[in-house]
């Protein structure tokens, strides 16, 4: 029955345009995931950009301000910092203020001289909170007295306002996450070089 119309698509070289269009569109997401990973590794964080979810900052980050991350291993911060964290069971990161900071002194015992060993970058607790809300963030840490070096995703250092608006409509209405994604590979597919 449609015999013909693939001899014909064949002929014309559908299949070898097809191939080399879908070739193309993995080209293009492998490397934005490698972009993505790239400065992952750059700024040593999971996650180099965030966006605003909540008014908890505001005044100082709205709903949909797009954040840059940094997370340098052994620099300390700053009681007024503000950071992206992640509390261990919960998939969506917190963006809050560091209200307290406390180092740790560890007792390092195999050392000659047997003296506490000061750490200032890894091991340092910090209490958060947002700029909009009235408590510091201890519910939200899950049982944890303070947040540990681990739980920093990254500490802020610039920021694009409402950009991050795209993330949060394609999250609050997936039909236009798969409508967009579906007219990404249709156009992809299609288009001729």
């Amino acid at each position: 029955m449609f015999a013909e119309e693939l001899k014909t698509l064949r002929r014309l070289g559908f299949s070898t345009h097809l191939l080399l269009q879908l070739l193309n569109f993995a080209s293009v997401i492998a490397s934005g995931l490698m972009i993505w990973k790239g400065l992952g590794l750059f700024f040593n964080t999971e996650s180099p950009i965030v966006v605003v979810l909540s008014g908890s900052m505001e005044p100082a980050f709205y709903r949909g301000d797009l954040l840059f991350l940094t997370n340098p291993v052994n620099a300390r911060y700053q009681t007024g910092d503000i950071t992206v964290y992640k509390i261990p069971g919960v998939e969506i990161p917190i963006v809050h203020r560091v209200l307290e900071t406390h180092d740790v002194f560890i007792s390092n015992s195999t050392r000659k001289s047997k003296k506490d060993v000061y750490s200032p970058g890894p091991n340092q607790l910090l209490l958060t909170k947002g700029d909009n809300n009235h408590a510091d963030d201890l519910e939200l840490y899950r049982g944890l007295e303070f947040l540990e070096r681990r739980h920093i995703v990254g500490k802020v250092r610039g920021f694009v306002p409402y950009i991050g608006y795209i993330t949060i409509a394609m999250n609050d209405f997936p039909q236009l996450k798969y409508a967009m994604l579906g007219g990404l590979g249709l156009l992809a597919l299609l288009q001729r070089e």
